[in-house]
C-alpha cells in the first residue's frame, strides 16, 4: 500500500490582497469589518508584507520526505492548511489522485485541543474516509524527546546571548484559546505546562514561567496570563533580562514575528527589559528528525494512533 504523511497547519494569507478572504474563512464565511482587515494587513506589512508560514511548512514537508526516504520509508509528504490554500481537503484529494491508500495525519501543533488539532483531523478524516484512505493521526507530541531536545537547544542558544545566563528569566508561550476549553477537560493547558517543564529541565533553566499570547477579541474570556502582562510583572519585580520561547509554535509566522518580535519587544524596551527570543524550529534537522520518528511509528501497526 502506498503511504503518505499529511502535515497540517493553520494557514496564512499569501499576499496582502488575500487577507480579507483569509479572515472571512476563519469567521466561517462571515465578512469581517474593513477596519479589522486593515489592522491585520498592517501587521503583515510590519513583518515584510506576508507570513513565511506557507514557505516554511513546504520546506518542512520536503525535508521530512527526504529524511523518511533516507530511512527506507518512501512516504510522500503533503501539506494542508486549515484556513488558506492549499486547504486540508484539497491535500487529501491530491493524495487520492496519487493512489495513496494509507496516511498519517500530523498537525504542526504539538499540543492537542478540540479547538485546534481536533478541527484539523475532523476535516482530514472526513475527506479521507470519502476517498477510501486509511488515515492514522498523532493527537499530540508535546513530550516527544526529540521535540523537547530541539526546543531546549534553542533556549540555550538564546540564553547564551546574555552575559550571565543564570540570571535570565525564561517565559514559554503558546497561542491563547477561549477559557471555556477548561470546562471540557481539554488537555491543552496541561500539555503546555508539561512541555515547559521538560524543556526547562533539559535546558538547565533555573527560573521560568508560562504565558499565553495572541488572544483574539471575541467578547469572551481567553486563557491567561498574557505575555505582555507577564513582562510588566517581571519588570515590576526588578527583573531586567528575559528569553521568550514560543513553545506552542513550530514555525515563524505572524504570532511570532509580530506578536513577539515587534509588540512584545516594544513593550519590553519601554519597561527597560532586554528581551531575546528563542529561535523557531522551522525546518531544522533536529526537528525534522522528530517528525520523522512520529510518522514512522504512526505508519506501523504498533505505532501511535
Amino acid at each position: 500500500m502506498v503511504q503518505a504523511v499529511l502535515l497540517m497547519a493553520y494557514g496564512s494569507p499569501a499576499t496582502l490582497d488575500d487577507v480579507e478572504a483569509y479572515v472571512t474563512h476563519i469567521r466561517g464565511g462571515r465578512t469581517p469589518a474593513a477596519a479589522q482587515v486593515e489592522e491585520l494587513r498592517q501587521r503583515y506589512r510590519r513583518i515584510g508584507g506576508s507570513s513565511p508560514l506557507r514557505a516554511i511548512t513546504s520546506a518542512q514537508a520536503e525535508a521530512l520526505q527526504r529524511h523518511l526516504a533516507a530511512q527506507g520509508v518512501p512516504a510522500r509528504v503533503y501539506v494542508g492548511m486549515k484556513h488558506a490554500p492549499p486547504f486540508i481537503a484539497d491535500a487529501v484529494a491530491a493524495m487520492a489522485r496519487d493512489g495513496i491508500g494509507e496516511a498519517v495525519g500530523l498537525a504542526l501543533a504539538p499540543h492537542y485541543s478540540r479547538l485546534s488539532v481536533a478541527s484539523y483531523f475532523s476535516v482530514a478524516g472526513e475527506e479521507a474516509a470519502a476517498r477510501g484512505i486509511a488515515l492514522h493521526t498523532v493527537e499530540s507530541w508535546h513530550d516527544h524527546p526529540g521535540f523537547i531536545t530541539a526546543v531546549a537547544s534553542r533556549v540555550q542558544a538564546a540564553l547564551a546571548r546574555f552575559p550571565s545566563p543564570a540570571g535570565v528569566e525564561v517565559v514559554f508561550t503558546a497561542h491563547s484559546l477561549p477559557r471555556r476549553i477548561r470546562t471540557w477537560g481539554d488537555p491543552y493547558p496541561e500539555q503546555l505546562a508539561r512541555t515547559s517543564e521538560l524543556v526547562a529541565s533539559a535546558a538547565g533553566v533555573p527560573s521560568w514561567r508560562f504565558a499565553y499570547q495572541s488572544a483574539s477579541h471575541t467578547g469572551e474570556p481567553w486563557l491567561g496570563p498574557d505575555l505582555l502582562e507577564v513582562l510588566r510583572a517581571l519588570a515590576a519585580a526588578g527583573r531586567r533580562e528575559v528569553v521568550v520561547c514560543p513553545v506552542g509554535f513550530v514555525a515563524d509566522h505572524l504570532e511570532v514575528l509580530y506578536d513577539i518580535d515587534i509588540e512584545a519587544q516594544d513593550t519590553a524596551r519601554a519597561l527597560g527589559l532586554h528581551l531575546e527570543r528563542a529561535a523557531s524550529l522551522n525546518d531544522g534537522a533536529d526537528f525534522i528528525a522528530s517528525l520523522a520518528d512520529l510518522a514512522r511509528r504512526a505508519l506501523r501497526p504498533e505505532g501511535v494512533r
